[in-house]
């Protein structure tokens, strides 16, 4: 379902060097909307909330031409917030328009470590001038994948 011509399947691979240290800047980049339960920040129910919204989006004709970007904020210890980025908004769904001014940071590692990233990535972005005004993840690999490539990146989007 995922795939992109992936090795594994499912997931890309991902190159953390077209990602890591740059700003990104968005003009109403549309993602689709939809919450995850979460218990204590660990996802309940992700994985049907993304199979819906890509499902959602591949029968729209939504995908992007590229592996799309998969966004998460973190609300509360109960609640995750999950955009999936689309080439164009999908009837029947939250769709939402993201502007604004990204710094992203890659980091390898465990999900465990993710509270300690976005400390790095705050800190990153404060170090360059800017204010951290919300953080979304972008967990590149399911676990499933993360094993496959022998890696696990989490790409940290600092909203500025």
């Amino acid at each position: 379902m995922f795939n992109y011509n992936a090795e594994s399947g499912c997931c890309p691979r991902f190159d953390p060097a077209k990602w890591d240290g740059k700003e990104i800047v968005w003009q109403d980049k549309i993602f689709l909307r939809d919450e995850v339960k979460t218990f204590f920040y660990i996802p309940i129910n992700f994985e049907s909330v993304i199979v819906r919204l890509w499902e959602a989006a591949e029968k729209a004709g939504a995908l992007t031409p590229e592996p799309p970007v998969c966004l998460s904020l973190h609300p509360s210890p109960w609640k995750m917030e999950i955009r999936l980025e689309v080439a164009k908004e999908v009837p029947g769904f939250e769709n939402v328009k993201m502007s604004g001014r990204y710094l992203c940071r890659v980091f390898e590692g465990p999900y465990a470590k993710v509270d300690r990233y976005c400390r790095e990535a705050k800190e990153w972005a404060s170090g360059k001038g800017f204010t951290a005004k919300n953080l979304y993840m972008w967990y590149v690999y399911c676990p499933k994948c993360a094993k496959f490539y022998g890696k696990n990146f989490t790409a940290i989007f600092t909203e500025t």
